[in-house]
């Protein structure tokens, strides 16, 4: 077993909180993966899955149990389900901004939009991670896992892992325990061999981060540079000379209402249709056709709102905090709360409850934070 010296979580994550497990192993194989998993899980004690840490707040307190760092890194092409198509598969530990890199040097298009996001292929499933309208989902085959209760790991498709907005059955939401609970091995993308011409962009939220026109061609390296660009000027990529950049990203999720509900906000709230607003096509077959078409579908899709217009509008501004507290708004982002150095998990917790205090104060919605909580509470 590749045990090593505990290191304390406030090195290992981003937000830089946590004290020190009991115990830390290093995985840098899956079969060394799967051993850990199942000797910690047949012993029934403690435990934390850590890829890389970007996605955790952790509280202060030492943590009672084992941490099992996922350190195994590859990636294996194959051929994709149709021409046109290639399939990766890569392994839990691996760096996901190397993974995009990668895909956009080989000329595959479905990912360059999440350029820049920070820690594993592994975790990406678990968030269903997206950006500027790319999701995980949209390109995710399979996955290889271990489920806690299994006697091995299994290929689970897609279409199982009950995949939606920054979620699947597999995380651990804010005050509950995740549907399933497994550990990721390996992520299989099914992605589109498109080369290194310039294209169209289909999608109108990346266009409008890149300032780009429906008519306007692009390279997959000219989105990735500009993502990265656009990205950095939030503090959204990892610089140890940036305090903005000392955060879980995205503390607040953009929040998912009804229609009717985000009527009730300002008109200038930026927002976005869940689902594609397109008309369904109506078929009858002629036998039963009796000259009546039934009308068209009223329902109204939901609505995603910007978490950062409200947090703003609420008198929050950017680089704001509380009192002498270490912990601060971002002063690039208000979606990110930072450790502006040596901010303990209880100032940023604080942070956070008067920032979902004030958004519900004023709007009437209760923000829910992103990040998975270990030993802290909202």
């Amino acid at each position: 077993m590749p045990e090593v010296t505990p290191v304390p979580l406030s090195r290992l994550t981003t937000l830089r909180t946590g004290g020190s497990p009991a115990r830390m192993i290093d995985a840098h194989t899956a079969d060394e993966l799967v051993d850990a998993l199942q000797e910690m899980w047949a012993s029934g004690e403690r435990w934390l899955v850590l890829g890389g840490g970007s996605n955790l707040f952790v509280g202060d307190d030492a943590f009672d149990g084992t941490v099992v760092r996922v350190r195994t890194t590859g990636i294996e092409r194959m051929p994709g389900s149709r021409p046109g198509t290639v399939r990766l598969r890569v392994a839990a530990g691996h760096d996901w901004d190397a993974l995009v890199a990668y895909a956009v040097d080989e000329g595959l298009a479905g990912i360059e939009a999440m350029s820049g996001i920070p820690g594993t292929v592994g975790a990406a499933p678990v968030q269903n991670i997206g950006a500027y309208g790319q999701e995980i989902e949209q390109t995710l085959v399979e996955v290889e896992l271990l489920d806690e209760d299994g006697d091995g790991p299994v290929t689970v498709p897609a279409a199982e892992l009950g995949l939606g907005f920054r979620t699947s059955v597999l995380k651990h939401h804010h005050g509950r325990e995740p549907q399933r609970r497994a550990v990721i091995l390996s992520v299989t993308l099914e992605l589109a061999e498109i080369g290194h011409a310039e294209r169209t962009i289909a999608g109108e939220q990346l266009r409008r981060a890149l300032g780009l026109e429906p008519a306007d061609a692009v390279s997959l390296r000219w989105i990735r540079d500009h993502v990265l660009t656009v990205r950095r000027s939030k503090g959204m990529i990892l610089d140890d000379d940036d305090p903005d950049t000392y955060s879980a990203g995205s503390f607040f999720q953009n929040a998912i209402v009804s229609a009717s509900f985000a009527r009730t906000l300002p008109s200038a709230c930026p927002r976005w249709p869940v689902k594609p607003d397109v008309d369904a096509v109506t078929v009858i077959p002629l036998a039963q056709y009796d000259g009546h078409v039934p009308p068209p579908s009223t329902e109204e899709s939901e609505v995603k709102v910007s978490a950062a217009w409200l947090i703003e509008q609420s008198g929050i501004r950017k680089g704001f905090r509380l009192g002498r507290s270490r912990a601060a708004v971002s002063s690039k982002h208000a979606l990110a709360l930072t450790n502006r150095g040596g901010a303990t998990a209880a100032e940023i917790a604080e942070l956070a409850r008067f920032i979902q205090r004030r958004v519900a104060s004023e709007f009437g919605l209760i923000l829910q934070p992103e990040p998975v909580l270990i030993d802290v509470d909202l």
